[in-house]
Parts: C-alpha cells; structure tokens; sequence
C-alpha cells in the first residue's frame, strides 16, 4: 500500500511530534488507547448522557474479540461544549472518537499551529485530528485507524438515534466489480459508483508496472466502508490494495479460504492464494489483488518461489 503523497508529506513533516500530542486529553483527560471503564469514568463527570452499545460479533475492523461504542450528549469541556461524542473501543482499548456540533469550535480552540489539507478535510497531524467543516465534525484517531482512514468513515451510532446493536448484510467475498486487467475508461465510472469519493494520483515512477492510482474511499467489503488503492499499468488496472485491520486478520483470512480455497504460499508476513493472484499481508493489515502475470512476477522476484 502507498499512502496518498499529500498525506505522506504531511506524516513526514509531522512524525517528530506524533507521540507527545494528546488532543483528547480535554475529554477530562482522556487518552487513546485507554479501557472502557477508565475512559466511562472521565466522561461520567463531563457528559450530560451516555449510552453504551456492545457488538457481540464485532465487524470494526480494528476489534478482534470485542467492539464497544459509548455515545455521549452534550459533553463540556474546558473549550466549550460538544453536542455529541462517540468513542469507540476495540479489544477495551479506545481507538476512535468522532465529534459532532460545535466539534471544530472546541477540538481547535487552543491549537497553535495550522491545519494543513488533505482531500477536503483540514488536518492537524500532531495530534491525530481531521476535520470537516461543512460538517462541524472531527476525528481523533490511533495510528492503527489512520491506516484504515477512518476520517472517512462515520459512526452509524452516533449520526442516528440507534441504541442497538446493528447487524448489517454483507458479503464477504471480493467486490466483483473489481475486475483485475479491465481498462482505466471501463472501470473509472464504476469505482466512482461504488465509492462515496474518489480521488486520482498520478505516481511517481518507482512501481514500474503502474502510473496511476485512484484511492476509493467507502468501499464496502466484508461489513465496513474501505478505503481501496486501484492501480493501473498502461491504463489496465493490475494491482488492487483493500486496507483492513489487524483486529479482523482472521475474519478474513476465513473469507478467503472460503472463497478461494487454502492458501499456497504462507510466512510470516503474507499468506498467498488463487494462484498468486490475492495476498493476505499481516504486517501491514491490507489485502492484494494482482493481475495474474503481475502475481506470477511478484512470486518470483519478490517472494523468491
């Protein structure tokens, strides 16, 4: 996977500073990554209401075991009041907040530096924040929710008045309209369609085999709007990443057998299947799509077989 080059400089210029900031803290000293009883107690003190909504079987693909929203109204802080927050959980570790109402008045009130942009979002990369104006809605997120792009992503229990788990239908099959060797003028209108934006990066000559990338943000696959990198060699896409999650390696890695069969080539980084043609990475959670000449090429001179 290559991150998007705007958003990759902006990492670089900021990487010194990743670990100190700490933006959540005005949630009465709330920090990511904290448990749900450790996070409930703070906000107990600062919110006017909170619902807590337990996933029996998980789908956030950050949670392995157990997934856990807690919504909350009219939360006061020192910056001023947020109509509603909702921190999500993962494995009782908080990985996500989004904030609405009032949320860009109160997230950036005592910031000092400035936002820089990224798609249409404003971004305070020190502290993790993304930012949509027309929205009045924010995003503080761990590392782990940065590489799956969950600015994108809204949280149904938050933008509704649902109290209840929901158990959405999906397939846990490839998107089929993913069509691997399809031309650039066929398949651009179609990722446009199945994606809630979309956005085109010409690249910058390292990969040989491609010259453009189109990243589709919310994407669905496997229960949850994906970000995916469609990459395209002489206008023929060949090469297809769909970002995951950790949390969900084995969820997936069950959808894949059932689809396409036992892996044929399996380390400790990758598990291999369809005869080189869709990958399971595990150091950086993604799935890989290739082109069959282009998979037969990467077993070869990349994965040595």
């Amino acid at each position: 996977m290559k991150l998007d080059k705007n958003l990759l400089t902006l990492l670089c210029l900021i990487f010194p500073f990743l670990v100190s900031a700490q933006i959540e803290s005005i949630f009465n000293g709330v920090e990511l990554n904290q448990s749900f009883q450790m996070v409930s107690e703070k906000l107990s003190d600062i919110a006017k209401s909170t619902n807590i909504i337990s996933i029996d079987q998980p789908n956030f693909p950050l949670a392995n075991i157990k997934e856990e929203h807690l919504v909350c109204s009219q939360v006061v802080t020192a910056n001023g009041t947020i109509n509603k927050v909702v921190f999500t959980f993962a494995d009782d570790k908080l990985k996500y907040i989004e904030a609405r109402g009032n949320a860009i008045q109160v997230l950036t009130h005592k910031l000092s530096d400035t936002a820089r942009t990224y798609l249409n979002y404003d971004v305070y990369v020190a502290e993790k924040l993304f930012l949509k104006k027309e929205e009045d809605a924010g995003w503080i997120l761990t590392e782990e929710a940065m590489h799956n792009n969950m600015f994108t992503w809204q949280n149904p229990y938050l933008i509704s008045e649902i109290d209840e788990e929901i158990h959405p239908k999906f397939s846990e099959e490839i998107p089929n309209f993913i069509k691997m060797g399809a031309s650039l003028d066929e398949l651009k209108p179609i990722l446009e369609a199945n994606s809630d934006f979309t956005s085109s990066e010409v690249l910058d000559g390292t990969d040989p085999n491609a010259q453009l990338q189109i990243n589709c943000f919310g994407v669905e696959y496997f229960g949850f709007p994906r970000k995916i990198e469609a990459r395209f060699g002489n206008n023929i896409l060949n090469v297809v990443w769909i970002l995951t999650g950790k949390g969900e390696e084995d969820r997936i890695r069950k959808a894949l057998i059932a689809e396409f069969g036992n892996p044929i080539f399996v380390t400790d980084e990758w598990e291999i299947f369809n005869d080189w043609q869709v990958g399971l990475r595990k150091d950086k959670p993604e799935i890989l799509l290739m082109e069959k000449n282009i998979g037969l090429g990467y077993k070869t001179s990349y994965f040595k077989q």
